[in-house]
């Protein structure tokens, strides 16, 4: 069984912000959740390199788009990658040979097949979404745009285009996407997204201009250099292009279809027009679109143009990445808007990281090490702890075939609350006093590192580097990463506790 997962691919217009990096460190969960449970796992992510909105910001920095594009991927966008500890398989970029060759063949596919045409038309264009807008699409300007039309998204302006381009037959497909979604409804999660983008295909679809002749900074049209390819249409397929499509079909084969975690002003792209293409040119459609919410920052959707941007690093070298990680991954609920806050992450990291699962693990380790030298003692779990550990390991696998990456936290930290709850109702320390709860003594300790074990395997594939350390600590031998997650209550270790740095040492705000 395999899982094929892929985040956006991301312009390179700018640097990353906590907006891109809430989606990348949410597929890399999936991703790692995949693999701990043995199943042929790949992640995909990526830079979206072409179009006009590129164009213009390299011109604006006294630059060519080449030289542009090469700064930024490799000065911001995969040093990104290894700031979040993120483990994707591949890394593609939309000027890479691999992915030309395969658009271009895609697109020749589509003209052979009698889904494109040449024609004209006149439409509004917002260059920031690289998107023509229909009235629906605009609201009434604010500021320096008042009494404007502007973009629903970006609050610009958009640009009246008028040209004789390519078109993709769109309109043809419309009762087949709502075949789609009616047969397949877990096909677009969440619900409310599904819900929107059906009465969008409802409402009537319209033929798609697929290539422009304005400028040239694309990929071009096979049949006709003077045109490149419409960067989204030339963008969706990579993720087609980065595993085979039309050079290795072994690859291809073995990898898709795939899971595109995506935002859900992006979701019409994926949910919409990328299956008609797939369906246009005879391949299986994606396995799932997963429109997650907007990371909002004082009410707001993340911007850098709205100065609601914030680097990883900001959050990251002061918490550490997997508090980062922790923290996007359990405070918002996926699929839905979430609101970041310099508090709620200082709250949050203090009462369940540091007082929560690193007191606990800290706590139990240095009473095994007084009360019985380190030795971990071999009895059972206490049966109803036990029986909390398998269903807590069951309902978090559960969340994660729907996606819901924070209830499977959830789960995980369910152990770790019952756990210091449990410890302060059995009281070891008192025990430890009296020889005739000996046996007492050692069960309350083995059941604390049973379930200490079980949630440091749940939390692997979310906070990897602190769930090593704690798993080095509790006696389990090896990458804690080698281990089954749809077998996390029962793992085996070692019989002696090792050493367990600080996880989450308490931070003062200056």
């Amino acid at each position: 069984m395999g899982f094929y997962v892929t985040t956006p691919i991301f312009y390179v217009n700018d640097v990353p912000h906590i907006g891109h990096a809430y989606n990348i460190v949410a597929a890399d969960a999936l991703a790692r959740w995949h693999r701990m449970r043995g199943e042929d796992t790949w992640m995909l992510t990526g830079t979206d390199e072409h179009g006009q909105k590129i164009l213009r910001t390299a011109t604006a920095n006294d630059s060519t788009p080449e030289d542009w594009t090469d700064r930024l991927v490799e000065s911001a966008w995969k040093p990104n990658l290894e700031v979040l500890n993120v483990a994707n398989d591949d890394f593609i970029r939309t000027t890479e040979p691999r992915h030309r060759d395969g658009v271009q063949k895609f697109l020749q596919r589509l003209y052979d097949s009698g889904y494109i045409y040449y024609g004209e038309f006149e439409a509004e264009y917002c260059v920031g979404c690289e998107e023509y807008k229909t009235s629906t699409d605009l609201v009434p300007g604010q500021g320096e745009y008042e009494g404007q039309q502007v973009c629903s998204i970006h609050s610009r302006p958009t640009e009246t285009v008028k040209e004789a381009n390519y078109f993709f037959k769109l309109s043809e497909f419309q009762d087949r996407l709502l075949e789609l979604y009616d047969s397949r409804p877990e096909y677009v999660q969440p619900a409310s997204v599904r819900n929107e983008l059906r009465s969008f295909i409802a409402a009537g679809l319209n033929d798609l201009s697929i290539s422009r002749s304005t400028f040239d900074w694309g990929i071009k049209v096979p049949w006709d250099e003077k045109h490149v390819v419409y960067v989204w249409f030339d963008a969706l397929l990579n993720y087609i292009t980065a595993i085979g499509y039309g050079e290795d079909d072994e690859s291809f084969e073995r990898r898709w279809p795939g899971n595109h975690i995506v935002g859900k002003d992006i979701a019409r792209f994926h949910a919409v027009i990328w299956p008609a293409m797939q369906m246009a040119a005879g391949i299986e459609i994606s396995e799932r679109v997963y429109g997650h919410g907007w990371l909002l920052v004082g009410g707001e959707k993340m911007s850098k143009s709205k100065a609601t941007g914030i680097s990883p690093e900001q959050i990251t070298d002061v918490f550490g990445v997997d508090a980062f990680r922790f923290y996007f991954l359990s405070a918002i609920h996926f699929g839905s808007d979430g609101s970041f806050s310099w508090e709620d992450l200082d709250s949050r990291y203090h009462s369940e990281l540091a007082n929560g699962i690193g007191n606990l693990a800290s706590r139990v380790i240095a009473m095994i090490n007084k009360y019985f030298d380190g030795q971990i003692p071999q009895n059972a779990a206490e049966p109803a702890l036990a029986e909390l550990f398998a269903g807590a390991t069951d309902r978090a696998n559960a969340a994660i075939d729907e996606f819901q990456i924070h209830d499977a936290v959830a789960e995980a930290f369910s152990i770790v609350d019952r756990l210091n709850g449990y410890i302060t109702e059995t009281t070891p320390w008192v025990l430890a006093k009296d020889e005739a709860q000996r046996d007492r003594l050692a069960e309350v300790l083995a059941t604390n590192i049973r379930g200490i074990g079980t949630a440091a395997v749940l939390l692997a594939p979310i906070m990897p580097e602190s769930a090593q350390k704690l798993w080095q600590g509790i006696g389990g031998e090896g990458d804690i990463a080698d281990q089954r997650i749809q077998d996390a209550s029962s793992w085996v270790g070692s019989d002696r506790v090792g050493e367990l740095p600080p996880l989450f040492p308490r931070i003062e705000q200056s």
